[in-house]
């Protein structure tokens, strides 16, 4: 980009002489920007064109000139930005804040939150760190999920605050053969996000590649068959019936991509730029249902801001701050909400170290020492878990004072960064009645393997729940390898024979009732225990509007507005 090597042009210049007037020759100016005497003249006349600089030649060779820098690189690169950003020329602001990524912040805030550029509403987020790759079958943050589900659409979809599985590139679907037959029937004049008429034999495609992906494969494994018996209808002939179906499609493992370009989806946003400084979305023109009232959202990625200002900024990922820094002070929540999902505690039978009993007596010292309700952490950020949903409480444990912990125990704990707060407190707390805590680190957001987990006795980590609570947490005894590395084998094959007799129930309260006793057992064995919840939080100023929290924290991008700028 030319006005990008001319800043940097004038930035090498600016090194060297300075803001004070200085005397130079033609000669030295061309060294100084390795080009020739003649093309030296040409730059230093068109940067006073600009009104960067003033050049006072003098007459007679080698003279020296008076030349004045008039701008500091700051202060230009901040004006080019502006520019650029109200040009709509993302991709040149880009290569203009890189040129100074330490200061991308400063740069930056002027322009963040809520803007009309070029004619579209716009809304610029700045995010504390690197995302991953957009992939629905291999993230684990809680913004890429709320990404990926913004950029692809599945044959059905999960709204903000509906449980119930909606149309999405299915209008409908039909139930047959006692729950072992589903028909959904396609949309016409389906479009990916590069244009590109989307057809049943492309879903097709994508579903046979998802049926043998690890991360897919257990949402489907009870599919006997997936068939197009019409241009417009997928069908799923099933092994059993299974009643989850419905929801099972809607999430993130089972996303529709094309079968080609696995980046292009269908869903309300489209990938436009995906850089380290930058991921831009742009809204999809051909999408089939209601399209969004923003055109395009930016996050920008900034540097990490100081680290006692981890719970009054975006810094922490369950307080987002949409706004520019002028507006901060009339930023005021507008969602607040408490996870449906928790971090939790979980207890390895498998390894063999702790017996039930054991882990019992655990968490009742944990339970009645107020561990949790005691950690240092703001109460605004978390609160102590009482039920792991609503109406499913967690049982207090009542155990014989007899029954001793083991001399040493292995706890493995990942993300987020509050678990090492619980650590440290379960030490202390173990340390009093005989046991040692021997604590690791993973820094991943998913456990790898059951082999991992076979390393400790002890668990920490925590689990999104989406917008259909009981279908998340069914989902979770089946996807996560948690479970296989935790249970012994008499319990898996228990678990996996419940979780299929629980799918084969038509009537939803049945299938809820079940899963929730089913839990119940565990907790009451201590084998998975929730410790807290967090405290969602979104604030913005008022010009923005439609703010609506999702299950995972964030706001619905489909459903925010900017009010246009209107003159007084």
């Amino acid at each position: 980009m030319r006005l990008v090597h001319r800043l940097s042009q004038y930035q090498r210049l600016y090194q060297q002489l300075g803001s004070a007037p200085a005397a130079i020759t033609i000669g030295e100016l061309a060294a100084l920007f390795y080009c020739s005497e003649r093309h030296a003249r040409t730059l230093v006349q068109q940067l006073q064109d600009q009104g960067w600089l003033s050049w006072q030649s003098q007459p007679g060779r080698g003279k020296r000139a008076r030349l004045h820098c008039l701008k500091t690189p700051d202060e230009l690169r901040a004006l080019l930005l502006q520019q650029l950003l109200l040009q709509g020329n993302h991709q040149g602001a880009l290569e203009m804040a890189q040129l100074d990524p330490q200061h991308l912040q400063d740069l930056l805030s002027p322009h963040l939150g809520g803007q009309w550029q070029a004619g579209s509403p716009t809304l610029r987020i700045p995010y504390y760190r690197t995302l991953e790759t957009l992939d629905p079958l291999t993230l684990t943050g809680r913004a890429e999920q709320h990404l990926v589900s913004t950029l692809h659409a599945g044959l059905t979809r999960l709204t903000t605050g509906n449980p119930e599985p909606q149309p999405d590139l299915a209008h409908h679907w039909q139930i047959g053969n006692n729950g072992r037959r589903w028909q959904f029937f396609l949309r016409s004049q389906l479009r990916w996000h590069n244009g590109e008429p989307l057809t049943g034999q492309q879903l097709l495609q994508t579903l046979e590649k998802l049926r043998r992906h690890p991360c897919s494969q257990p949402s489907l494994s009870n599919l006997a068959a997936v068939s197009l018996p019409h241009p417009l209808c997928i069908q799923f002939d099933l092994q059993l019936p299974d009643y989850w179906l419905a929801h099972r499609l809607a999430e993130l493992p089972c996303l529709m991509t094309h079968p080609e370009l696995p980046a292009v989806g269908a869903g309300p946003f489209k990938l436009a730029l995906n850089e380290p400084h930058l991921v831009r979305l742009e809204q999809h023109a051909f999408y089939h249902l209601q399209h969004p009232y923003l055109e395009n959202i930016e996050y920008w990625i900034t540097p990490d801001l100081p680290a006692d200002d981890a719970y009054t900024s975006c810094q922490h990922p369950v307080r987002i701050t949409i706004g520019q820094q002028d507006e901060l002070a009339q930023a005021r929540p507008v969602q607040r909400s408490m996870s449906l999902g928790w971090c939790y505690l979980a207890i390895n039978l498998r390894h063999g170290v702790l017996s039930e009993a054991q882990g019992q007596k655990l968490l009742m010292l944990i339970q009645q020492s107020d561990l949790l309700s005691n950690l240092p952490i703001p109460n605004s950020v978390i609160t102590p878990s009482r039920e792991m949903l609503p109406g499913w409480h967690i049982p207090r444990q009542r155990i014989d004072e007899d029954v001793a912990l083991p001399a040493r125990l292995t706890l493995l704990y990942r993300p987020p960064v509050e678990l090492e707060t619980v650590t440290l407190a379960l030490q202390r707390l173990l340390a009093q009645h005989g046991c040692e805590l021997d604590v690791r680190y993973y820094s991943g957001k998913r456990w790898q393997s059951a082999e991992q987990i076979a390393q400790a006795d002890l668990l920490l980590a925590d689990n999104l729940i989406g917008e259909a609570p009981e279908a998340t947490l069914e989902s979770w005894l089946r996807q996560d390898t948690l479970w296989r590395g935790i249970l012994p084998e008499p319990r898996w094959r228990l678990q996996q024979d419940t979780l299929q007799r629980i799918q084969q129930l038509q009537a939803q309260q049945s299938r809820f009732a079940q899963l929730k006793d089913y839990y119940q057992r565990l907790m009451a064995s201590a084998i998975i225990t929730p410790l807290f919840h967090y405290q969602y939080q979104i604030s913005a100023p008022p010009r923005i509007h439609g703010v609506t929290l999702t299950a995972h924290g964030w706001f619905d991008f489909c459903q925010a507005w900017l009010p246009p700028p209107v003159e007084n």
